[in-house]
C-alpha cells in the first residue's frame, strides 16, 4: 500500500477510523471524511503520529457538492485516488416499519445507498483513466437476512451489496475492483443506539446489552479494518463483486487459486436459492465447508 493514496469516508470514528489508521500503517495516503471536523482532526493527527500522511475533509456523502469537494481534494492532494472506503452510514430508525418515521427512514437511505453511489461516482472515473483501483464498500449483517425493526438499516446495506455487484461488472474491463465488508457486529455507535432504542430494538437489545454488561463488545474493529487493507492490496487482485464477512469468512488464507475460484462462482454474492444457482455452487464448495 505505500504511496498509494485512498478516501475513507466515515472515518472520524469506528469502523472508519479503524480502516484509516489501518491503512496508514501499511504506508497509504489517507484522504479521511466526515460530518464532524473535530473527530477528524484527531485521526489526521493519530496518522501523522504514526509518520503517515493525510487529510482531513469534512463531507456529508449524501451531498453531490460535498463528495465532488471531497474528490477534487484528494486529487489536489495527492494527484490520484486507488481506493475508496465507503464506511459513512447510519443504521436509521429503530422500530417496526410501520411505526418508523419517515424523515428518518429516507436520511438513512440517503447516507448509507445515495452516499455510496455518489463517492463511486465522483471517484470511478479517476481510477477507470488509470486503469486500476479498489473501491471497498461497508455493508452489513442486515444486507444477508432480514433485520426486524431494523427496516431502512436492511434495506440500504442490502441495495449496497447489489450496488457493489453492479458497478464491479460495469468495472471488471477496467481493472477496477469492488467488493462489500460485512464487518459483524462492532461496538460502534450502532450498539449505543440499539440500547437507547431499548425494546424497540427487538431481539438485538438483549443481544447488545449482553455484549456490553460481559465486556465482550462485539467483533474488534481492527477486523473489518484488516479485511479492508487486503482488499485495498493487490493480495486481492482478481477478487470483485463479492460480499465477504469479516469475521466469518476464512479470508486470510485466500490465495490465487481461491480467489480465481470465488470470481468464476456465486459464493459470497446475493443470489435468489434455485436448482440453476445451487448446483454449481456445491460443486465449488471448498472441502472443509460445512
Amino acid at each position: 500500500m505505500k504511496g498509494r493514496v485512498a478516501i475513507v469516508t466515515g472515518g472520524g470514528r469506528g469502523i472508519g477510523e479503524a480502516v484509516a489508521l489501518a491503512l496508514a500503517r501499511e504506508g497509504a495516503r489517507v484522504v479521511v471524511a466526515a460530518r464532524t471536523g473535530a473527530e477528524l482532526g484527531q485521526v489526521v493527527a493519530r496518522i501523522e503520529q504514526l509518520g503517515g500522511a493525510a487529510r482531513a475533509v469534512p463531507s456529508d456523502v449524501s451531498q453531490p457538492a460535498q463528495v465532488e469537494r471531497l474528490t477534487r481534494a484528494a486529487l489536489d492532494a495527492y494527484g490520484r485516488i486507488d481506493v475508496l472506503v465507503n464506511a459513512a452510514g447510519v443504521p436509521g430508525p429503530i422500530g417496526p416499519l410501520w411505526d418508523t418515521d419517515v424523515a428518518a427512514w429516507k436520511r438513512a437511505i440517503d447516507v448509507n445507498l445515495l452516499g455510496t453511489f455518489l463517492c463511486c461516482h465522483a471517484v470511478v472515473p479517476h481510477m477507470i483513466k488509470q486503469r486500476r483501483g479498489k473501491v471497498i464498500n461497508l455493508s452489513g449483517g442486515g444486507a444477508a437476512s432480514p433485520p426486524p425493526r431494523f427496516s431502512a438499516y436492511g434495506a440500504s446495506k442490502a441495495a449496497v451489496v447489489r450496488l457493489t455487484e453492479t458497478l464491479a461488472e460495469e468495472l471488471r474491463e477496467f481493472n477496477v475492483q469492488v467488493n462489500a465488508i460485512a464487518p459483524g457486529l462492532v461496538d460502534t455507535r450502532l450498539q449505543d443506539e440499539v440500547l437507547a432504542a431499548g425494546e424497540r430494538a427487538g431481539v438485538q437489545f438483549a443481544r447488545v446489552r449482553r455484549l456490553r454488561e460481559t465486556g465482550e463488545g462485539g467483533v474488534p474493529g481492527e477486523l473489518p479494518a484488516t479485511l479492508a487493507v487486503w482488499l485495498a492490496s493487490d493480495r486481492s487482485d482478481g477478487l470483485t463483486g463479492k460480499l465477504i464477512a469479516a469475521p466469518f469468512d476464512d479470508w486470510q488464507t485466500w490465495g490465487a487459486a481461491r480467489i480465481a475460484e470465488l470470481a468464476s462462482s456465486a459464493w459470497l454474492t446475493l443470489r435468489r436459492l434455485d436448482h440453476p444457482t445451487v448446483r454449481p455452487l456445491l460443486e465449488t464448495m471448498p472441502r472443509d465447508a460445512g
